[in-house]
């Protein structure tokens, strides 16, 4: 008898042990495995309504060239939503990195090497940047005034700094492609893969790392959960927001540079139309609006589902101006959902 019951009880382990650890993934990356369940299903709907549009390898070149200019500001908002503030002056942030960029170079004509000069405005642009987060992140820990309404203010602010620095006058940066950080930032992999796309990939590992393996990205979580409860357990939750804020503000910079050599050109009005889609990719790849849940991965999808929606409502049929609407209904859905499930787990 006792041997037959040695022998049993591994095979009982054996028996339930899969289904088990099946069970724990699936709960512990609910929202992962939500958003791709929902990314598979509306690109499966997206293939059936308008076979001919997504059957063909030039529009997924086209996303790969388009939706990373937003998408990689999507990844640092996640992680400041997750920690239950706001910005929404990214935007301007793209557009100031720029302005630091071209006074850079211009000052530095005196060296006479257009690499050293554009690796020098870049340096420059990444820290304007950085620096109008971290001063975001100073207003708001600091004067206890809530994240929407200062970068509100900020995203005025810094859009005005740009129009009164160029008077509001173009400027073409044909010379960068006389440089390697022309195809090192927007050039193609064997003819196909665009750079930025690359550059997508890495800045969304490097959010995941950080945000999962890093003791930041636990705070994050905490902070955004009950700040008052991570104050307690000796977190210094003014110091990861502001780190937080300067995050956004140095890939803001970084975006605004990419979009920039991409056109070998400069607007004013650098980062405008990249507000709605960069909100709507964050909330709908799961990040509540309240704060202390989202991932990395979930953003990332929802990227590309944005970047789809309006490709797909013109291969339907159906005109361009159909495309802010479903933003809208998006973001608005998101923050619904989240509401109800926050109030059920209360």
């Amino acid at each position: 008898m006792n041997s037959q019951t040695t022998e049993n009880v591994p095979a009982v382990t054996q028996h339930y042990k899969v289904p088990f650890s099946l069970r724990r993934f699936a709960r512990s990356n609910s929202a992962q495995l939500g958003i791709l369940g929902v990314f598979i299903t509306l690109w499966i709907i997206f293939v059936v309504s308008a076979p001919k549009t997504f059957m063909s390898s030039q529009i997924y070149t086209a996303f790969m060239s388009s939706i990373p200019f937003f998408a990689i500001m999507a990844i640092p908002l996640t992680i400041v939503v997750i920690a239950g503030e706001m910005d929404l002056s990214f935007p301007s942030i793209m557009a100031m990195g720029m302005v630091s960029f071209s006074f850079i170079y211009n000052q530095t004509a005196f060296i006479g090497n257009a690499t050293i000069q554009v690796f020098l405005a870049i340096i420059a642009a990444l820290l304007t940047g950085a620096l109008i987060g971290w001063l975001n992140g100073i207003i708001i820990v600091k004067f206890g005034i809530p994240s929407l309404v200062v970068t509100i203010g900020t995203q005025f602010f810094w859009r005005g700094a740009v129009l009164v620095l160029t008077q509001g006058a173009n400027f073409t940066l044909i010379f960068i492609k006389k440089t390697f950080f022309y195809p090192l930032f927007v050039g193609k992999i064997g003819g196909f893969l665009p750079m930025q796309m690359v550059w997508l990939v890495v800045i969304t590992i490097l959010g995941w790392v950080l945000l999962n393996r890093h003791r930041f990205g636990a705070h994050i979580y905490l902070i955004g959960d009950n700040v008052k409860s991570a104050e307690l357990m000796g977190i210094n939750t003014g110091r990861t927001r502001i780190q937080a804020f300067m995050l956004v503000g140095l890939v803001a910079a970084f975006a605004g540079v990419i979009a920039s050599f991409y056109v070998a050109y400069f607007w004013p009005s650098l980062g405008d139309g990249y507000l709605l889609s960069t909100l709507a990719s964050v909330f709908l790849g799961g990040t509540s609006v309240f704060g202390g849940v989202g991932t990395i991965l979930g953003t990332f999808l929802g990227a590309f589902i944005i970047g789809a929606i309006e490709a797909a409502t013109v291969a339907v049929g159906l005109t361009g101006f159909w495309t802010q609407l479903i933003y809208g209904f998006i973001i608005v859905l998101s923050v619904i959902m989240h509401t109800y499930l926050r109030k059920r787990g209360e």
